[in-house]
């Protein structure tokens, strides 16, 4: 099995990033009753700038659509932070709580609010490793 080398502990980007899925499915309306586009600016604003939130093309997990996954910061790394991947997040209150976390310092910096625990899941090694690319 092959592996792609890892990244030094503590390099990376200085504040957490969170990639919201706009692909296939993610972001359309394939998942009606939401609002993509302002979803996703409500994430920019209630991270504050702390977070850089960014738009991702198809993160093929589409049976979890609208997937966001936060990663940690440099600091959060090495506090033992790793990406955060989360299904299903129609909802404008767990979309708040997301940007709020993320802002706060997101994995290993701060602690998610407990209610996120109902959104998470794991994706195959194969769709993580994706979001690295």
């Amino acid at each position: 099995m092959s592996r792609r080398p890892s990244k030094p502990a503590g390099t990376g980007p200085s504040k957490p990033t969170v990639s919201v899925c706009r692909g296939c499915c993610c972001g359309t309306a394939k998942i009606p009753g939401v609002d993509h586009a302002g979803q996703l600016a409500r994430l920019r604003e209630g991270a504050g700038g702390a977070a850089t939130v960014r738009a991702v093309k198809c993160l093929d997990a589409c049976e979890h659509g609208n997937v966001v996954v936060v990663q940690p910061s440099a600091e959060g790394r090495l506090a033992g932070g790793r990406p955060v991947w989360l299904g299903l997040v129609n909802d404008p209150r767990a979309v708040a709580d997301i940007a709020a976390w993320a802002g706060a310092g997101g994995p290993g910096v701060a602690e998610p609010p407990e209610i996120l625990d109902l959104y998470a899941f794991s994706p195959s090694r194969r769709v993580r490793a994706g979001l690295d690319d």
